[in-house]
């Protein structure tokens, strides 16, 4: 049984169970409340994990546009130029299962710092791909102080983040090694990927199915930590409630 599955099953149950307490006095019906509250928050929180808000960052000429629509259509197109932010969005299937995404296209606005307007863009999205040209030294240099950054804004590590190096079918310009982009990733704790936009549509599929199991794995987390807190509750209800009695029969 998958995760949903399980939880949907476990939200059925707390129902059952909930529905029965209640009718037993009014101290059961505030744990019917609470549940239902609790119950509601876990169905929104699932039907989220069907979708995700993935941003791409990294300085101006390292592909990211590219990028994006290579993935979403599987097609190349080298040239562009825009001045704005572009969310795209689309279905795709990974691990067999459907989600929906919405991908922001960030233009080149590395102004480090809360104030910068990456700051809304780093609060709206679930998943993080930080990408570089490895024949830009420079944009290899972002990485770093853009995930930091990102650790900054969300206040909190874990953050599903993929690194992409792009470009490395141009091996005549390279100016940052394969393994320094491997050690970046591993100090930095994200996936790593080096690929070629213009070449390989497999490797950016990978790169982006990457970045969607993390951050369905961090809904999952977030779920079961739901779950486990929605048990706890009503265990400590049901404690209460038995010394309650307890003490009523002694009287």
């Amino acid at each position: 049984m998958d995760i949903v599955s399980l939880l949907f099953s476990r939200v059925s149950r707390h129902e059952h169970h909930d529905i029965e307490q209640s009718a037993s006095g009014s101290c059961q019906t505030v744990l019917f409340s609470n549940n239902l509250r609790e119950q509601m928050i876990m169905t929104e929180s699932i039907r989220k994990m069907m979708r995700a808000k993935l941003v791409v960052l990294g300085r101006e000429n390292c592909g990211k546009t590219a990028l994006c629509v290579r993935f979403i259509t599987k097609r190349f197109i080298g040239e562009y130029e825009h001045k704005r932010e572009v969310t795209y969005r689309c279905q795709k299937m990974v691990d067999k299962e459907p989600i929906e995404l919405e991908i922001l296209d960030t233009v080149n606005k590395e102004c480090l710092g809360p104030t910068s307007s990456l700051e809304s863009s780093i609060k709206w999205g679930d998943g993080f791909l930080i990408m570089y040209s490895v024949m830009d030294r420079s944009s290899f240099e972002a990485v770093s102080r853009l995930k930091r950054l990102i650790d900054h804004i969300k206040q909190t590590l874990g953050i599903p983040t993929v690194i992409v190096a792009n470009k490395c079918d141009m091996e005549y310009g390279r100016l940052v090694r394969t393994d320094e982009g491997q050690a970046l990733a591993s100090d930095l704790r994200c996936s790593f990927f080096e690929l070629s936009v213009a070449e390989d549509t497999s490797a950016v599929e990978a790169a982006f199915g990457q970045l969607v199991r993390e951050v369905r794995l961090e809904f999952q987390r977030h779920l079961l930590a739901m779950d486990k807190r929605s048990r706890m509750l009503q265990m400590r209800h049901a404690l209460k409630n038995k010394l309650t009695r307890s003490k009523t029969m002694q009287w």
